[in-house]
């Protein structure tokens, strides 16, 4: 940008008129003055308030980290409960048994894989309810998180419990955002491998360098909780991301999950009734600072963006105790994603 700048003077002998003198400034973009590194910011996050339930942020750009800080003692080496954020692993899982011919697709009724686990006299419906619709959360079955997750999980068989339920839609319905659906493919994983769904994420994501799993709860049968109690450290869930924004290959080459399965999971599908969000098969979606993000989302704040337009992968975990939503802590992340998207536009070889 050019500026003009006139500044008249009068000359130092009496006899001449005043001198108009003209000043070209060359000046930078007014962006690439004022955008701090992305590690400032991050830097920044440990004095706002409404963060302090924040631990911890990385931000990776094309596979490389530009950043990453854990706040009041946490580091992104530690453990922690991913919650909801699991539902879109357990969608990868769902993908990969496809891909092996383990499940026929989306399309295939749930039914017959669970007919042991069937009510005795159970609503007709129930033979209509496909693995794509307990991926989108519209199997229709009255929902089983939030104010009724306790009952659920207090209960003797939760499987059964699950496939109980009265309907409050029918399938391919309205979304009704339910941890019993993922848990249900979880069972369904189960039943048609003959192996426990933590088996099968070790062995098929095995290979990503630095994916692990740790604790994870199971219901009375042994089965693992699909789509929550997942224990994961900040890095692990970036080398999850990462696998995601890299059309499902891992940093070796190898295809893990296939590129196909990636964007039908990202699919807009349905939306949240809370939030209005787009929603596919495990994943959300919606616009940020101007640019598509699909993201994962668990209770208190477990966040795993991807933004490919950027090559973008964020992660960022929360104290898992409080609500994110309801309180507007979930809100509060995106806009620090916003702040993130908008240095990297703006001056990304500031962390390059």
């Amino acid at each position: 940008m050019l500026i003009h700048v006139q500044i008249c003077c009068r000359s130092l002998r009496p006899d001449r008129r005043p001198a108009l003198v003209v000043l070209t400034f060359l000046t930078l973009p007014a962006a690439a003055q004022v955008v701090a590194p992305v590690s400032t910011l991050l830097e920044e996050l440990a004095s706002r308030h409404e963060l302090e339930p924040l631990k911890t942020v990385i931000v990776a750009r094309d596979g490389k980290v530009l950043a990453e800080r854990g706040y009041r003692g946490n580091r992104v080496t530690d453990s922690t409960n991913i919650k909801s954020a699991s539902k879109s692993i357990i969608s990868a899982l769902v993908g990969i048994a496809i891909d092996k011919g383990l499940l026929e697709g989306p399309d295939q009724k749930i039914a017959p894989i669970l007919k042991t686990e069937l009510p005795a006299s159970p609503d007709p419906r129930i033979n209509d309810i496909t693995i794509g619709n307990l991926l989108s959360m519209q199997a229709g079955l009255g929902r089983l998180s939030g104010p009724n997750y306790g009952r659920w999980v207090a209960s003797s068989n939760w499987v059964r419990t699950a496939l109980a339920q009265p309907f409050d839609d029918d399938p391919g319905g309205a979304m009704l955002y339910s941890t019993a659906s993922t848990h249900l493919l979880s069972a369904i994983l189960t039943k048609v491998s003959g192996r426990s769904t933590l088996a099968l994420a070790r062995d098929w994501l095995g290979p990503l360098d630095g994916f692990r799993i740790g604790s994870w709860d199971r219901d009375p049968q042994g089965i693992y909780l699909g789509g929550n109690q997942m224990a994961m450290s900040a890095r692990s869930l970036l080398t999850f991301g990462e696998l995601y924004r890299n059309g499902g290959r891992a940093t070796s080459g190898q295809q893990l999950v296939s590129s196909e399965w990636i964007a039908a999971s990202w699919q807009h599908r349905t939306n949240s009734r809370f939030s209005g969000d787009e929603y596919g098969y495990g994943w959300f979606d919606r616009q940020i600072a101007g640019e598509e993000v699909h993201f994962a989302w668990g209770y208190g704040g477990q966040m795993l963006y991807i933004v490919p337009s950027l090559d973008l992968t964020v992660v960022m975990t929360s104290v898992e105790g409080g609500t994110s939503a309801r309180n507007g802590y979930r809100d509060a992340l995106h806009l620090v994603l916003g702040e993130i998207i908008t240095r990297v536009k703006a001056a990304p070889e500031t962390d390059g």
